[in-house]
């Protein structure tokens, strides 16, 4: 039965071609528009599809793919610390006493330097510091970003403005992260401030970093290593609290006076957002080196001199011999160079962290 219907309807398509073409071209037309359906939904698809999340300000711990948040961390912030190596050195060769550079500005001082020792003058302790800080910035971003996440979480339900929620969480993670970091950036430190002032008076000569550990550690143990320790620990820890509370809030004060919230469908573009986080961390890096640039005198001058006279040198002795030598204007030495290293810091810094976290965003 079967294949008697299946020859009446060939017969038929012979006998009428004009239906039999018809008939073929309506399933020609049709395989068409379906195939046109499916490349349509294809396109949605991957129209849909959510990019990088570039406009994004606030990017927390939970939706980063660590391994590749350290790995593109390590490349560029070490990039950035080649950049400001050298007003490291200048600063730190103008606070040493008896170095001659003490009462000459930041720019004869880099001059000097370069005139003298080359370029490899004003990289002394580079190698050192980039190398030594690749285990210390893992430490000190892990800890920043953990701890701001779980701070956030802990107070979002308190009754405050949310740019002081912000402030607050920024500002708890800036410290603790400093405090963990501090264990292992102290003796780099120490290493490679003695590496940037080599041939200065009053500092021991050492050739390279390990003969640097050797020589602090026979003089002093392993004490030696961590001369700073306590002040850098006490002061830069609320430092950088306030840097980190400072940018945060000033960055969602900025984002709100621009008139950006967070359920509007208005996205900053990529120029807006790096201006503005440029803007919040230049604020936050001149504020804290106003306040922190006694504090950093001190500091260098402990970790680096040696001929302070009968036993191991002090904050206070340190101090007494600032003071004698040039007064109060004496914990401002450096400043100039200071301030330029912490506004470009706070802003590349920034700038580089956020580019960072957005690369560093995981796919779903």
């Amino acid at each position: 039965m079967n294949c008697l219907l299946g020859r009446s309807v060939i017969t038929q398509l012979q006998e009428n071609p004009k239906e039999s073409s018809s008939v073929w071209k309506r399933k020609e037309e049709t395989g068409k528009d379906w195939r046109k359906e499916e490349n349509m939904a294809v396109e949605t698809e991957a129209v849909t599809v959510p990019e990088l999340a570039l406009a994004d300000t606030d990017i927390n711990w939970d939706r980063l793919d660590k391994t590749r948040f350290h790995i593109i961390g390590a490349i560029l912030f070490t990039a950035q610390s080649a950049l400001l190596h050298p007003t490291s050195v200048v600063k730190t060769r103008m606070q040493v006493a008896g170095s001659g550079f003490s009462h000459m500005g930041g720019i004869s001082v880099f001059r000097h330097i370069l005139k003298s020792d080359g370029i490899p003058g004003i990289f002394r302790g580079f190698g050192t510091s980039a190398i030594g800080s690749l285990p210390g910035r893992v430490l000190a971003l892990t800890s920043l970003e953990v701890s701001k996440d779980m701070m956030l979480k802990y107070i979002e339900d308190l009754d405050m403005p949310e740019a002081t929620r912000i402030g607050i969480a920024n500002a708890v993670a800036g410290m603790f992260s400093n405090l963990v970091s501090c264990v292992y950036y102290v003796p780099l430190d120490v290493i490679c401030q003695r590496l940037m002032v080599q041939g200065l008076p009053g500092t021991t000569s050492c050739n390279r970093p390990f003969d640097v550990i050797h020589k602090v550690i026979k003089a002093e143990g392993l004490r030696g290593l961590y001369r700073g320790f306590g002040l850098t620990a006490v002061t830069q820890s609320p430092a950088s609290a306030l840097w980190w509370g400072a940018y945060g809030s000033a960055q969602h004060i900025i984002w709100r006076s621009l008139g950006y919230t967070d359920d509007a469908e208005k996205k900053p573009s990529h120029m807006e957002m790096v201006t503005v986080q440029a803007a919040a961390g230049m604020m936050a890096g001149a504020c804290s080196s106003i306040i922190t640039t006694p504090i950093d005198t001190v500091k260098t001058r402990l970790q680096v001199m040696d001929n302070y006279g009968v036993g191991r040198p002090s904050v206070l002795k340190t101090a007494k011999a600032l003071l004698k030598e040039d007064g109060w204007r004496g914990f401002y030495r450096g400043f100039g160079p200071r301030f330029l290293n912490m506004s470009l810091y706070g802003t590349t810094m920034i700038v580089t962290y956020e580019l960072i976290k957005r690369l560093s965003v995981r796919r779903e």
